[in-house]
Parts: structure tokens; C-alpha cells; sequence
């Protein structure tokens, strides 16, 4: 039992998963897995310091529906596939026994290994809160790759159009390109016309091209003398700023006459008087400022004196008011209650009266309820059935997807070769057509001097006769 015990502490120190606060693991369940009033009952004196067994394991049953489906109904189904003696004894211990194996099977996903019969029938408050952080762990994980798994979905089906517009696309580039490589009987003379114009135009650009490297290079030596010059320019001004120096320093070299300096000097003279009477002048206001700050200060300090006593007097009045308000509620509380505690002794009476007819009804509802847990089960497996069928559809669709994309890259693979083959053939020709060209010309012009040579010898005979 020791080594037990030390095992599984050892694995709750080398958990892989953050520890979460009981606040905010009560605060997670009650927004994401509990509803209605179970979300409303459960707080934080479900876990610590004394576990509830019952909230525990109802918050477990919770988690597997939604996690897997399983209603809390389901647990308490025995399974069919075992001869079980006395059912009835085994009833208490079902639900426990099935919670405790779909846990068993859940929890390694969260990195929980060691879960036990004890964690559900006498839970510790440190265990449950590493198994309720464990599990809080998961299921924000599983919320984040569920909003990637829509965004991915949002993405394939994007992908989707764009390749059914691309397919489009190729197909009508096809029959373009069919119509575009086929030059048309009536438009094989144009053509022939546009290539004679495409060589001249060659000819011509290429001596234009002559024309303009040259007119390039006249202009970079023109600019190299315009910078030469621009340097020359540059040093004759420097000199010009040199000698305008020199004379400045030459005046002031120049001594000036005794009169002026008696001139200036009584000048300098009465402007000191000047300043001397205005400062005294200055000091007599600052003086005169001083003394009607310091009256100003004083008055403020005063009136501050008087302000505060005033707020102190209101304080002291709305404290006041507020103790006579304060009696009258509790006066008014007083009653109130009184007349509560007569309306609960009456409530309670009624209360008692609707738990008998609330009881009857639900065993009526428990018949009604099995009824409609075989049917919900049914329509659990087809659903499951349905989305089988749906995930092996997007596996044909896949292999689909990605079985065209290989046709088109040899289509495109092919279409390459097409065209290289056509310039090819096409070059051919073209050499085929001037040698053919150039045979018919020396064909003619034997032609022709084996017809100067026959009207010679005719016109030798005409003589001869």
C-alpha cells in the first residue's frame, strides 16, 4: 500500500498539464459542462475541503456526454452480454462501475494514469483537483483543434470551388489554344506577309539600338567636361572668398579718428545712466509686488481655514441623516420579516402537499423516460452509422482531389511537349521552305541562260542563212 501510495504521488509531481485553482476549475465546469440548476449548486465546497462523491461523480457523467455522448441515463443500464445472478443487488453499484471504466478509458488522454475505485466513492480533495485539471486541460485543447477543424473544413471547401473554376478555366485554354495553333487557309498568305515584317522590324531595331549606344557615349564624355569645368568653377570661387578675407582684415588694420572715440564714449556713457535709473525703478515694484503676494498668501490661508471647517460641519449633518434613514429600515426590516416568516409557515404547507403529487409524477415519468432512452439510442448508432459514411465520402473525395491534380500536372507536362515539338516542326518547315526557295531561283536562272543560249544560236542561224 506504502508503494502505491508513493507511486501515485510521484506521478501527480511529474504531471505534464498546468494546476489549476479550485475557483477557476468551478468557474470552467459551471460555464462549459454543467447546465441549468447543477451549474447554479455547484461552488467550491464540492471539492475542498470535503469532497462530495455524488457532485464528483455526477460531474464526471457529465463530461463523458459531452465528450462521447453518454447520458447519465446510460450508465445505469447493465450490459447485455453478461449472465448477472440477483440484478437487483448489482443496481447501487452499475452507474459507479460504468463511470469508473469510461473514466479509465478517457483519462490517459489527459495524461491521468492512476485513476481509481476510491477516486469515486471517497475522492481526496488534491486528487480530484489534479484529475478536474487534467480534464479542463483536455477540453481546451479539444476546443481549440475543434475552431481549427472549421476553419479547415471553411478552407476545403474554398479550395474546392477555386479547383472546379481552375478545371473550368483549362478546359476553355484548350480549346483556345486548338483554335490558336491551327492558322486557317484563307490566313496562311497574312501570315507569311507578318513574318517578311517581323525580320525588317529586327533589322531596324537592332540599328537603332547602334544608333542610341552611340549617342550614349557622347553623352557621358560631354558630361565629363561639364564636370571638369564645374571644378574649375569651384576653385575660382574659393580664391574670390580668400581675398575678400584679406580685405576685411586689411580695414579693421585701418586706426580710426580721436573724435569719433570721444563721441562714442559719452554716448556709452549716458546709456549706462539710463540703465541705472531703470533698475532702481524695478526694484522699487519688486519691492511693492512682495509685500501684496505676501497679503494674497495670507488671505488664501484664511479662506482655506474657513472652507474646511464648513465641510467638516456638512459631513457631520450627512452622517447624521444617514443614522435616521439607517433606523428607519431596520424598522421597516423588522416588519417585513415578520409578515416573511408568517408567508414561509404557509409555503411550507403547500410545498409539502406538491413534493407528494411531484413524486407520483415522476415515477410515471421514469417509465416514459426508459421508453425514450431505447429510442435515443437507436437513433445514436445511425446517426454514428451516418457519420461513418460521410467521413469514408470525404476519403473518395481526397483521393479524388488529389488524383486530378496529378492529371493536370501531365496534361500541362504534355501540353509543354506539344508546343516544343510544334516550334520545333515549325522551324523545319521554314528551313525547308529556303532551301526549296533557293533551288527554284538556281533552277531559273539555268532556265534562263539555257534560253539566251537557244535565241543566240537561232539568231546565229538566221545570219548563217
Amino acid at each position: 500500500m506504502s508503494e502505491s501510495k508513493s507511486q501515485r504521488n510521484e506521478s501527480i509531481m511529474e504531471n505534464t498539464f498546468p494546476m489549476y485553482k479550485v475557483d477557476a476549475i468551478v468557474q470552467f465546469f459551471r460555464t462549459y459542462v454543467l447546465t441549468g440548476q447543477e451549474a447554479k449548486h455547484f461552488a467550491k465546497s464540492d471539492i475542498t475541503p470535503n469532497t462530495k462523491a455524488d457532485v464528483i461523480q455526477r460531474l464526471y457523467m457529465r463530461v463523458l456526454h459531452l465528450l462521447y455522448g453518454l447520458r447519465p441515463e446510460c450508465h445505469y443500464v447493465a450490459p447485455l452480454c453478461e449472465d448477472i445472478q440477483c440484478p437487483t443487488l448489482h443496481e447501487p453499484a452499475i452507474p459507479v462501475m460504468n463511470v469508473y471504466l469510461s473514466m479509465c478509458q478517457f483519462l490517459p488522454t489527459c495524461h491521468t494514469y492512476d485513476f481509481s475505485l476510491n477516486d469515486l466513492l471517497n475522492p481526496k480533495p488534491k486528487r480530484t483537483i489534479t484529475i478536474l485539471s487534467g480534464i479542463q486541460n483536455f477540453l481546451h485543447f479539444r476546443k481549440q483543434r475543434q475552431e481549427l477543424f472549421a476553419a479547415h473544413q471553411l478552407t476545403f471547401q474554398a479550395d474546392m470551388d477555386k479547383l472546379r473554376a481552375y478545371n473550368r478555366g483549362i478546359k476553355e485554354a484548350e480549346k483556345k489554344i486548338q483554335k490558336l495553333m491551327i492558322i486557317p487557309p484563307e490566313q496562311q498568305a497574312e501570315a507569311k506577309e507578318l513574318a517578311a515584317a517581323l525580320k525588317e522590324t529586327n533589322t531596324a531595331t537592332m540599328q537603332e539600338s547602334q544608333e542610341v549606344t552611340a549617342l550614349n557615349e557622347q553623352v557621358a564624355e560631354c558630361k565629363t567636361v561639364n564636370a571638369e569645368r564645374s571644378q574649375k568653377l569651384s576653385q575660382k570661387k574659393l580664391e574670390v572668398a580668400t581675398q575678400k578675407d584679406e580685405i576685411v582684415k586689411l580695414k579693421s588694420q585701418i586706426v580710426e579718428s580721436p573724435e569719433e572715440i570721444k563721441n562714442e564714449k559719452e554716448k556709452l556713457k549716458e546709456n549706462i545712466k539710463n540703465v541705472k535709473n531703470s533698475k532702481e525703478l524695478a526694484d522699487e515694484m519688486l519691492v511693492d509686488l512682495q509685500i501684496k503676494v505676501q497679503c494674497a498668501s495670507q488671505g488664501e490661508a484664511d479662506v482655506q481655514l474657513i472652507l474646511k471647517q464648513l465641510h467638516d460641519l456638512q459631513a457631520s449633518i450627512c452622517k447624521a441623516n444617514q443614522q435616521k434613514e439607517e433606523v428607519r429600515g431596520l424598522v421597516t426590516l423588522s416588519e417585513t420579516l415578520q409578515k416573511d416568516l408568517k408567508s414561509i409557515g404557509n409555503e411550507e404547507c403547500q410545498l409539502k402537499r406538491a413534493l407528494a403529487m411531484k413524486l407520483d409524477k415522476e415515477s410515471k415519468q421514469q417509465i416514459r423516460h426508459q421508453n425514450k432512452k431505447e429510442l435515443k439510442a437507436q437513433h445514436v448508432q445511425s446517426v454514428i452509422g451516418q457519420y461513418d459514411k460521410i467521413h469514408e465520402k470525404r476519403e473518395e473525395i481526397v483521393k479524388r482531389i488529389k488524383h486530378i491534380d496529378s492529371e493536370t500536372r501531365q496534361f500541362k507536362e504534355k501540353m509543354q511537349n506539344l508546343r516544343d515539338t510544334c516550334n520545333q516542326n515549325s522551324e523545319k518547315a521554314q528551313a525547308i521552305y529556303d532551301r526549296l526557295l533557293s533551288t527554284l531561283e538556281h533552277y531559273h536562272k539555268k532556265i534562263e541562260a539555257i534560253v539566251m543560249e537557244a535565241r543566240a544560236e537561232k539568231m546565229k542561224m538566221k545570219m548563217v542563212i
